[in-house]
């Protein structure tokens, strides 16, 4: 007969297995909603996704195994995607930013246009927002020519019936983590 470690894993894997797996589309949210200590789990590693799994148990109250658990439990449900580093886009070249709002011409649907925008490495980031404009993109350039390169490939795209642009002059606020919203 197992012992009660063996027991207790080999309830967790018919758990595991019970599961329905997950097929959502990215641009779908998870299907699970955070409890205040994983909000804190989550938080710890926006801000610095190397922290270790005794940094954060200290900073939230949990051991480093019970951290792992909640990690891998969260990356199996969707709820972190990913880890990543984040980087100055001057240092890469960027010198330039800007947002580009897209027009586009009637049926075109939002698969289309992430389809026509998912080539152009300037593109940071592409929603489809309400309002007049139908998408915005956040471009990175080199400089003022190069952004008004892109601006001129994307606006030829079939889809598209026009565009208009800013560019930012100063970023005032950048999170990569976000409280949940008031309940």
């Amino acid at each position: 007969m197992p012992g009660a470690a063996a027991r207790g894993l080999l309830r967790e894997a018919a758990r595991a297995a019970s599961r329905k797996p997950t097929h959502r589309r990215d641009s779908e949210p998870p299907d699970v909603r955070l409890n205040d200590l994983d909000e804190r789990i989550v938080h710890a590693l926006a801000e610095d996704a190397r922290r270790s799994y005794a940094d954060i148990g200290a900073i939230v109250g949990l051991s480093a195994p019970a951290v792992k658990r909640r990690v891998d439990r969260l990356r199996a449900e969707g709820a972190i995607t990913g880890f990543t580093v984040r980087v100055d886009p001057a240092a890469l070249g960027w010198e330039t930013e800007g947002f580009i709002e897209i027009y586009c011409s009637r049926n075109t649907s939002p698969d289309a246009i992430k389809q026509g925008l998912a080539r152009y490495p300037e593109i940071a980031s592409a929603s489809t927002v309400t309002g007049e404009a139908d998408a915005v993109v956040q471009v990175f350039a080199a400089d003022m020519r190069h952004f008004e390169q892109v601006l001129e490939r994307i606006a030829g795209e079939p889809y598209v019936e026009r565009t208009k642009s800013v560019l930012v002059l100063s970023p005032l606020l950048r999170r990569y983590s976000a409280e949940a919203p008031p309940a």
